[in-house]
């Protein structure tokens, strides 16, 4: 569990070009010819592929873009999870006041016990040969985690270890780190020809960022909801990883009725250890040292079974698709011309991060996500906003 302070936002890094550096000094020439250009990247080689990154190197690997609302943090969460080699990502979010709790569960490779308050310092990341680019910006130059801690109230690792998934609990101040006003609305989606599922309306909040991120990595399970209903969604995916291992005829180490007191001893991935309480005790203790703050009463209900877990996002999102959409489809004109969805949904991304240069000159919040038509011989937009006084 975390304390929550009040820790201020850091001023944001300048944008740098993305190409690798020039060597110029004559020694490091001389360095770069023996061993690669890969040996000048690093400042510390940390262990367990983790390194720390020189300045130069974690500048040239500079985002596009700084967090600037609680929506980018979510993101970048989603982005570490996917890279860790994760599956199955699982979120809990509540809210009270102006502070928002988030948990991210995921069953990745984990980070080594040694390697969890270091992970947080700026340059360190395990990404030294493999930058990532996808159509949130650039990822793996070591300074996400570092971007979010300075961000946020409070950000800690509540469990991990190597090969055994991440939990990972953080709390925002909404009146420092504005999010969208409306985060209960999911999108609006819709399928193309190619049957591909897009989101096309809808806030550009919590659910909607997740949601994009569901479709874009349809092989990724996510599921979001309150900290009792993914409690109870892990304790029934543990349960189901378990049947599968019986079924194909593996041997049954660990079953909910031998559990340890103490399941954070064993080596078991920790999205499994759900199904391992042996009772709602047990079940309770489970969840506070993954980050899910629940009552006694709620784990009695998860282990009787009253709650019912999570259908996983990419499968709740296509069950809402109309089977005979007749609406007008505003990315083609009457005359034939069309433009892609997936340029046109870029495009109106676009377009809301040039809106934040005025939001934050002006002191204006865009309330929906921009509405781009195409007409005749024009390409309309049309933003709404709200004072933020």
């Amino acid at each position: 569990m975390i304390t929550r302070n009040n820790k201020k936002s850091a001023p944001a890094a300048a944008e740098t070009q993305q190409q690798t550096a020039t060597v110029t000094d004559p020694l490091l020439d001389f360095v770069a010819d023996l061993s690669g250009t890969e040996f000048l990247q690093v400042e510390e080689d940390l262990g367990a592929g983790f390194v720390r990154l020189n300045t130069a190197e974690a500048e040239r690997r500079q985002a596009r873009h700084d967090i600037r609302h609680a929506e980018d943090i979510i993101i970048e969460l989603l982005r570490n999870s996917r890279d860790a080699g994760a599956r199955h990502i699982f979120i809990a979010t509540s809210k009270e006041d102006n502070l928002r709790d988030i948990t991210v569960i995921d069953d990745g490779i984990g980070v080594p016990q040694q390697l969890q308050q270091l992970i947080f310092e700026p340059r360190v990341t395990s990404k030294l040969t493999s930058i990532l680019e996808d159509e949130w910006g650039v990822h793996g130059r070591g300074m996400a985690l570092y971007s979010i801690a300075q961000n946020v109230n409070d950000v800690a690792i509540c469990a991990s270890g190597t090969g055994r998934g991440t939990a990972l609990q953080l709390c925002i101040d909404t009146t420092t780190l504005p999010e969208r006003a409306d985060q209960s609305s999911w999108p609006k989606v819709e399928q193309d020809q190619d049957g591909r599922l897009h989101c096309v309306s809808g806030p550009h909040n919590l659910l909607r960022h997740i949601a994009q991120f569901a479709l874009t990595y349809p092989k990724l399970k996510l599921y979001i909801g309150s900290a009792c209903e993914i409690l109870a969604t892990l304790k029934a995916y543990g349960r189901a990883q378990d049947k599968a291992q019986k079924t194909a005829g593996e041997s049954d180490q660990k079953s909910p009725t031998n559990a340890s007191s103490d399941p954070s001893l064993d080596d078991t991935p920790h999205c499994l250890l759900p199904a391992q309480a042996a009772d709602a005790a047990l079940l309770a203790h489970c969840a506070a040292g993954l980050g899910l703050e629940i009552s006694t009463r709620s784990a009695y209900r998860i282990d009787n079974n009253e709650v019912a877990p999570l259908t996983d996002v990419a499968t709740m999102l296509a069950a809402r698709v109309p089977r005979d959409s007749a609406e007008l489809d505003l990315s083609a004109d009457m005359r034939g011309l069309k433009i892609d969805r997936q340029d046109l949904q870029q495009f109106s991304q676009s377009v809301e991060r040039a809106f934040d240069t005025l939001s934050e000159k002006y002191y204006i919040t865009a309330s929906a996500e921009p509405k781009v038509s195409l007409k005749k011989n024009s390409l309309s937009i049309r933003l709404d906003f709200e004072k933020e006084y």
